[in-house]
């Protein structure tokens, strides 16, 4: 009776419904081979990825240029002529207000006014300064945005560094790069999401660690992978001698078997991470050859970025690189590039840095222009701090040397939905920001929004308390958003 009711109510009788059933099943079967994780259990961290990016974003990939030194606003972007006018005079106590200095100047008795050696003018549809030093960045400077009002609490490299590149300024945090990777991940599967590349110039020097591109306590699959200018641009990369690629398949074949058993007697997630960087090492092997092979270029982008593009390891080269891997998808591009270290004989020291950069970086905006993918690419130039409006040590008008200045500096940025012009402004010593300050947990929080990403809501539990980038400031610089 049961049945014939059941029957007579859902218009459908027992051989119809297992028939649907079966139908059903092998939908559910389909969709979780088309999305593996569907219908798997999610950690919390899993479910809040699951909507990003939170709304629409204005850039889809990042390449940061990152001058490694700290390079001189006031010769390069920052125009003062008072400074001129009052050259070798001592800075006002009432504008340093009794600012923190460094270990290098806290026991000169005077801190003479330094201004450039250098001549300015002004360009484009902002009537932005230039220096002299920069030809062709002004050539480009129409899509830049130039951020004078830059500013920070760390007054040296190390820590100011590491707060650029992780937004702590201790170690131990995920870099900007693997945030990116964590929340976004990579659009190429034969590629990570986040490469480094790293550069030389000719004036003083400040290292750079691996732990500006660790994964921090994320998975590893989120660190940064180094390219280097030798034969194996990654290294590891190749087989051994005598294994081939079938070997290789089957090697690895073999190890996650294994790393399953390992990971279902202890559960720890960075053995899946294991596998998956062999698995991505794996694809990068046919990948990485070609993106890396810079002899292929036409003669023109070769004029463009300048000869030094087709010797690895220089700037110019990692620029030219930089377009290539973001064009192939990789999520973000860190360069560095050091030797902007300029506390003794700046003015010889900054020339040759700028030859070194000057025609690439702007070359890097005028060949993703031309190739319609600066609008989805956020280009960033800049260092970790700017300099002093006086001298360190002797002075000289064409021998000059500049202690840092964290107080205000200026990077620019292009592209990725920033609007071009000049945000922020400095008193007429180039001093102290008297207009629309940028801290850098504000860079932060405005690159993760031009990403598609509310900054607040990319967090990491560890130890015991949600992580993020932008730890608990921050404040996204409307202004600058086009």
């Amino acid at each position: 009776m049961q049945k014939q009711i059941l029957e007579h109510g859902l218009g459908i009788n027992r051989r119809k419904f297992l028939s649907k059933l079966s139908l059903g099943l092998g939908s559910v079967a389909l969709g979780s081979l088309l999305i593996p994780d569907l219908f798997g259990a999610k950690s919390d961290e899993e479910m809040l990825l699951a909507g990003l990016p939170q709304f629409a974003p204005k850039a889809k990939r990042i390449i940061y240029l990152f001058q490694n030194g700290a390079p001189s606003q006031l010769d390069l972007f920052d125009y003062k002529p008072k400074l001129i006018d009052m050259f070798g005079q001592d800075l006002p106590a009432s504008i340093r207000m009794g600012q923190r200095l460094t270990g290098m100047t806290a026991d000169q008795k005077k801190f003479p006014l330094a201004g450039t050696a250098f001549k300015f003018n002004q360009y484009g549809e902002a009537k932005a300064w230039i220096s002299e030093l920069l030809p062709y960045t002004s050539k480009v400077v129409d899509d830049l945005c130039f951020i004078k009002s830059m500013h920070t609490e760390a007054i040296n490299h190390d820590p100011a560094l590491t707060f650029f590149q992780t937004g702590a300024q201790v170690g131990n945090r995920p870099s900007m790069g693997s945030w990116l990777s964590y929340g976004l991940g990579s659009e190429n599967k034969n590629l990570p999401a986040f490469c480094v590349l790293l550069s030389k110039g000719k004036g003083n020097g400040q290292g750079v660690y691996s732990k500006l591109w660790s994964n921090g306590f994320l998975d590893s699959i989120h660190q940064g992978v180094q390219f280097s200018s030798g034969d194996n641009p990654v290294l590891y990369l190749n087989n051994p001698e005598g294994i081939n690629k079938s070997d290789r398949r089957k090697m690895l074949d073999k190890l996650e078997e294994l790393n399953a058993q390992t990971f279902q007697e202890s559960g720890d997630p960075e053995i899946n991470a294991k596998v998956q960087q062999y698995e991505m090492a794996y694809r990068m092997q046919t990948a990485v050859p070609e993106i890396t092979d810079l002899s292929k270029e036409p003669e023109d982008i070769v004029k463009l970025y300048g000869p030094d593009c087709l010797i690895p390891g220089t700037y110019a080269a990692n620029c030219l690189l930089a377009r290539k891997l973001s064009e192939n998808g990789v999520r973000f591009v860190q360069l560095y590039h050091q030797g902007w270290d300029s506390h003794g004989s700046l003015p010889t020291e900054i020339k040759g840095q700028c030859m070194d950069t000057d025609q690439s970086s702007a070359a890097l905006i005028t060949d993703l222009k031309q190739r319609g993918l600066l609008d989805e690419t956020l280009v960033i130039w800049g260092g970790e701090f700017g300099r002093t409006n006086y001298c360190q040590g002797k002075l000289e008008k064409t021998n000059y040397g500049r202690d840092h200045h964290p107080r205000c500096f200026t990077i620019w940025m292009a592209g990725g939905g920033v609007k071009p012009g000049v945000y922020g402004e400095t008193d007429e010593f180039g001093y102290n920001i008297t207009q629309n300050p940028v801290h850098v947990n504000d860079f932060h929080a405005t690159v993760l929004h031009l990403m598609g990403i509310d900054h607040e809501k990319l967090t990491f539990k560890h130890l015991g308390r949600r992580y993020r980038l932008t730890d608990v400031a921050g404040q996204v610089v409307k202004g600058i958003i086009a």
